[in-house]
């Protein structure tokens, strides 16, 4: 009968051990990627270690930036197996489906949902937390949906005699077509935000029509505020919203 029990527990044991995995968590097909990820996360096939059948694992592929959805070689970067206009790469960081074009189902591709700030998770318009950092070393705006750069544009900052300032702020108002009293010009997209009289805007027009500072994105020479070229402040204006964080490094 001792024996018996011996034998017993011995299966109990190894079978158990068969669905533990990385960080002891249930890990079914002993791949590396536990079972909660391979759902919730990368999609892939909780009961197959190789889900496309390459002959690497999934812990293999996903560890060296590989799809584990392609069997030929292509990267998370480039690969948009359900052809929803997002890479397997960012459908990880929304927790979206990579097999599946419209993953909440309401009607909208996840690519074309992210790209206007929703949350291609959630229906009724839940939105993804949209936030802007400019770097005035590098003269760049980044476009940021939960913290992720989805979009970068070359800015022209304050001059070296009147310097864009530093910090932490907030888009406090919107503003189509912005007429600076100072300056006598328009500030198409206008942004502004908590710091007096600075804002982000497209780059200025005269009322002649000349649009000033064309072939200086990439240098300094505003007089305080963030220059962007045409499309680029349409593209952030149409995005953004009051409240908006704004950070300036």
């Amino acid at each position: 009968m001792l024996w018996k029990n011996i034998f017993l527990t011995l299966i109990i044991f190894f079978a158990g051990a068969g669905v533990a995995g990385a960080n002891g968590l249930p890990d079914a097909d002993r791949d590396g990627v536990p079972d909660q990820d391979e759902q919730l996360i990368y999609y892939t096939d909780v009961n197959k270690a190789d889900t496309d059948g390459d002959g690497f694992s999934d812990f293999a592929e996903i560890n060296d930036g590989f799809s584990p959805h392609n069997p030929e070689a292509v990267k998370l970067v480039d690969s948009d197996v359900d052809k929803d206009g997002l890479s397997e790469a960012w459908e990880i960081k929304f927790r979206s489906n990579p097999l599946v074009a419209d993953t909440d189902g309401d009607g909208f591709k996840d690519g074309e949902e992210a790209d206007k700030g929703f949350d291609p998770l959630q229906k009724e318009g839940a939105r993804l937390a949209i936030s802007l950092r400019i770097n005035l070393q590098s003269q760049t705006l980044d476009y940021l949906l939960n913290g992720y750069v989805w979009k970068s544009f070359p800015v022209s900052s304050g001059k070296a005699s009147m310097p864009t300032p530093k910090g932490d702020f907030k888009v406090m108002n919107k503003i189509e077509k912005a007429w600076s009293r100072t300056y006598k010009l328009w500030m198409p997209y206008w942004l502004g935000l908590n710091s007096p009289g600075i804002g982000i805007h497209e780059l200025p027009v005269w009322p002649n029509g000349y649009r000033e500072g064309e072939n200086h994105l990439g240098t300094p020479v505003s007089h305080g505020c963030v220059r962007l070229g045409v499309g680029a402040a349409s593209y952030v204006y149409q995005r953004v919203s009051s409240g908006t964080p704004v950070l300036i490094r």
